[in-house]
């Protein structure tokens, strides 16, 4: 299949397939006598899986790793178990940081007035810093 139906299929845009490509996350794929790629079984299977782990909010040096481990069939689940455990406590400190964000913002818009003058309590909190970090 060519650029276009592997990304209709997988739900990744062309021009994602060609940066993961670039990057190593996926083989570069197969060229037609004209020069265009083309695309197998596998090669989709490998976008799926990309793109499931993308949802999951993997980084692509994460991805690399997991593609590696998915395509060795002698892996430890052990070291899956290790990346993922590392992902999640990631993920806790970015949702911490977001909550922390949402409370400051929430504090600011408490604050302001939202009436018709200018003065606003959000502009002066952004622009003296407060309550970040």
């Amino acid at each position: 299949m060519n650029i276009g139906q592997a990304s209709k299929h997988s739900g990744i845009s062309a021009k994602m397939i060609r940066y993961y490509e670039e990057i190593g996350l996926l083989e570069a794929a197969q060229r037609s006598a004209s020069g265009y790629r083309i695309y197998s079984e596998t090669d989709l299977k490998t976008l799926n899986f990309l793109k499931h782990a993308r949802e999951l909010g993997f980084s692509s040096e994460q991805m690399k790793e997991l593609i590696s481990l998915w395509k060795n069939t002698d892996r430890h689940s052990a070291e899956v178990k290790a990346l993922t455990i590392k992902h999640i406590t990631e993920l806790n400190q970015k949702i911490a940081h977001l909550q922390e964000m949402v409370s400051i913002l929430q504090a600011s818009a408490d604050d302001c007035c939202g009436d018709q003058q200018a003065s606003c309590a959000i502009l002066d909190h952004i622009e003296k810093g407060v309550g970040v970090s």
